[in-house]
């Protein structure tokens, strides 16, 4: 499969798609004699995992790290799921500073007239 159908397909970008064969996440993408790149099934599972690793906010080092662990073989298996176990907790940490920010922003809206008015005015000066 060409690259505007891989990137038709899983809807990515053909730039996101070298980009992830520059940085490793896609190292082994076969090319036809004239230099085009041709995705076999392999290629294609590859992508699938990536894009679904960065729905889950997974980060690109991570993905990297993981995928470099995943070239290795099984003996990293209880490296690669300590990684998932690492971005599930820096994940649970940005929604719990989002939940923060969220309630901030509720007080100040519930308290705008007094709050943000004031403050507001006070800049002014």
């Amino acid at each position: 499969m060409r690259i505007a159908e891989v990137s038709q397909k899983y809807d990515i970008s053909a730039d996101t798609l070298r980009y992830y064969e520059r940085i490793g996440l896609l190292p082994h993408i076969r090319r036809t004699s004239s230099g085009v790149r041709d995705y076999g099934q392999a290629d294609l599972a590859r992508v699938e995992f990536i894009k679904c690793m960065r729905s889950a906010n997974v980060s690109i080092e991570a993905l990297t790290e993981y995928m470099q662990l995943f070239e290795r073989g099984d003996k990293t298996l209880a490296l690669r799921k300590q990684l998932l176990e690492n971005q599930r907790d820096v994940l649970r940490d940005r929604i719990a500073e989002m939940e923060e920010g969220l309630k901030l922003l509720d007080y100040k809206i519930a308290h705008y007239d007094d709050l943000i008015v004031a403050a507001e005015r006070n800049m002014q000066q």
